[in-house]
Parts: structure tokens; sequence; C-alpha cells
């Protein structure tokens, strides 16, 4: 039970503070503390609530402050918070430390203005407008810890491990700013804090695809399907280069070479240039395209000007009854299931065939072509089975 009455008002008095030896906290009432530590070292501390929230200030240590000018310190920032300010940002902003939430503006102004996407530029104030500022906006910048860091996101760390996790790094360019400008010494608090933060076992994803035993019945499906002849034309082709959706879909003339096909690196995940060889089929499919286009794109959409659009291809696959079945970008998957299980070709040559980046740095030191001989005996082996028709019944094998 709480004492009726007033609060307890100057309890100390200097002598008192002078022989208070023992470890621990004594009041002198209105939230001003007297804190002896273990080492018997001695400082004020005031607690108080400071826009809803319950706060505690340090007031200096006592052999530099009197108990008289901690009253007074106590009884100003009192003041300040029930007229709803911060004592510490109005302290700090005497100083020239900016708080958390006037730190990361400035970056976030002095960034958006080099991000092309202004989408981004807004998400990235608007995550810790959301999740940080509530919880360590207005604390000075040189005195964030990580247990500040760790409060904004234990709660969102596996609900929204996403999120957290780009807070997260946003949280440390602003520390890291505010370092470079000299508000803040010593490490970064993000950087000390991954042993505090629940394990998070990220999910594995696959896009879904289609087993490769079941393609030549799907090529065979697709191509005495009723839709637009430059969508099926497109989903083909890309089946038979195993190239990735955006590649096939922005292929323009200027790029084909005979039976070469050279996607610039501009158009490409890894930002390096990838030929690849066409088998006769895609040549077939080249020529078939040429009549139905009339602009810079072999696929082009409804307006000659623009290229088919994603959901083209995706709608042919539900309309066949493979939603959730297969995807598009999963028949990259069947090619690289074929060439493992069912052609003696090394692995690196699909891998090239795939445009993906060789990882392994002494490998990629050596391996400097584009293995490209192997790849155009490959995509003809490929084509050869993907519209191979002899023995194909109605039916394709059941799983």
């Amino acid at each position: 039970m709480k004492p009726r009455g007033r609060h307890p008002h100057h309890k100390l008095n200097a002598a008192k503070v002078r022989t208070l030896n023992v470890p621990g906290r004594y009041s002198d009432g209105n939230g001003l503390y007297l804190e002896v530590a273990p080492s018997g070292a001695k400082r004020w501390l005031l607690r108080t609530v400071v826009q809803g929230r319950r706060r505690d200030f340090g007031l200096g240590s006592v052999s530099t402050v009197s108990l008289a000018e901690a009253r007074l310190k106590a009884a100003k920032y009192r003041s300040i918070a029930r007229s709803g300010g911060d004592p510490v940002a109005d302290r700090n902003a005497q100083k020239g430390i900016p708080t958390f939430e006037h730190a990361a503006r400035a970056v976030h102004n002095s960034h958006r203005q080099h991000w092309a996407n202004s989408k981004h530029a807004a998400q990235w104030l608007t995550s810790l407008e959301t999740y940080a500022f509530p919880l360590i906006g207005a604390l000075p910048v040189n005195k964030i810890e990580p247990r500040d860091v760790l409060h904004v996101l234990n709660p969102i760390w596996l609900p929204k491990h996403e999120t957290a996790r780009r807070v997260r790094q946003r949280i440390k360019t602003v520390l890291d700013w505010c370092q470079a400008s000299g508000f803040r010494d010593g490490t970064n608090p993000t950087d000390s804090i991954q042993k505090g933060l629940p394990k998070h076992n990220k999910p594995t994803r696959h896009h879904a695809a289609l087993p490769y035993a079941k393609l030549p019945f799907f090529i065979n499906a697709l191509r005495s399907f009723e839709a637009d002849t430059s969508v099926k034309l497109a989903l083909e082709f890309l089946i038979l280069t195993a190239t990735r959706t955006n590649e096939t879909l922005k292929a323009t003339w200027n790029e084909i070479d005979g039976d070469i096909w050279t996607i610039p690196a501009t158009r490409m995940k890894n930002k390096q240039i990838h030929r690849v060889p066409l088998p006769r089929r895609c040549v077939e499919i080249l020529e078939e395209a040429k009549i139905l286009s009339t602009g810079p794109y072999i696929f082009p959409g409804r307006q000659p000007t623009r290229p088919l659009s994603n959901m083209a291809l995706l709608q042919v696959l539900r309309r066949l009854g493979l939603d959730g079945q297969a995807t598009v970008h999963g028949f990259r998957s069947s090619f690289k299931d074929w060439a493992t299980e069912c052609t003696p070709f090394p692995h690196e040559v699909s891998e090239a065939a795939l445009s993906h980046t060789v990882r392994d740095k002494t490998v990629a030191a050596y391996q400097r072509g584009d293995i490209f001989e192997k790849r155009r005996a490959l995509m003809k082996d490929w084509q050869d089975y993907a519209i191979a028709t002899a023995g194909v019944t109605k039916t394709p094998p059941q799983e």
C-alpha cells in the first residue's frame, strides 16, 4: 500500500549524502534519488514520466553536483516533462546532439535524392516511424545501446522478419551516420545484438516446377491450346531457352543474330552479357513471331511498342489446370533436373545455360569463357526431349 498524503520531500541532507555508502538508491522525494554504486561512486538520478513513459535521467556525480543543485535540476526537468517536453532532448539539443528521430530524418533527406525508387524512399522512413520512433525516437543518439535496439526488433523479429531485418539495417545506417558526424563514439549497437534476437529459421521457398517427365505432354497441350499465338510462342521459347521470364518477354529483334540470342548485361540478373544458342525449334518460333510483331519486341503485348506481361504467361498455366503445380520460372528447375538426371553434361554447363554466377572464386578465376559450344549441344538435346512426340499419349505419367 502506498502511503497516503503528500509525497516525501527533501528526505536527504548534506551529511547523509556524505555518509551513505551501502550500494542502492536513496530517495530524496519527487523522483530524485541518490544512487550509490558497489564501487562507492555516487550520482544523482531523476525518475519521472515523459510523454507517457517512465524515464530515468542522470543528473551528474555527487562530486560535481551538490544536493541543492540536484534538486534544482530535478525541478527543471519535471517542469519540462509536465509540459509535454523531453528534458533529455532539450538538453542534447543545446549540445547539438540530435535525437534518433531527428538524425533519421536528416539521413533520409540526404539519401532520398539518390534513390531512384520513390516507393523505397517512402518505405525507408515509414518503417522507422512505425517501429523505431515510438521506442527510441526521443533518445539522443549518443545514448542508444544494444538493449534499445533489441527493444525495437524483438517484437517483430519472428512475425515480421523481413521488415525487422530492414528496420535493423536502417537503424544501423542512421547510427553509422551519427558516428561519422561526431555524435557517437564506439561501436554501432546493431552489430552486437544477434545473440539477443530469437533464432529465425527462414523457410526455403522454391518456385513450383513441372516435373521434366511431363514436359513433352505440356508442350503438346500448349500448342493445341486456344490462346493468343504470341503468348504460346513466348512460353515455348522461354522453356526451350531456359531463360527467366523478363529476359524472354523483353527480348528485342536487335538481340538476335541468326541462331544466337545475345541478352545485354542490363537485362540480366547477374549483370553480365548472356549468349543463348538457339536450337532449330527456337529459330522456327522466331520466324513465326516475326509475322506477328510490328515493333521492337519479339513477343509484343496488345500495344506493339510494349512487351507481353508476366500475367499473360501465368494465365496460360492457370487455364491449363496447372495453377499451384507449376510456375513460369519453375521451367528453369525442370531444365536443371533433366540436365542433371538425364544427360552426361557437367554441372557447370547447365549452370552456364541458366546464367548462374559461379560462386567458387577459384573456379571463377579460371573459368573465363561461357562454354558456348557445349551449351549449344545441351540446348539441342533439351529441345529434342521437350518437343518429342514419339510414344506420347494424351495423359502424362502419374507421379
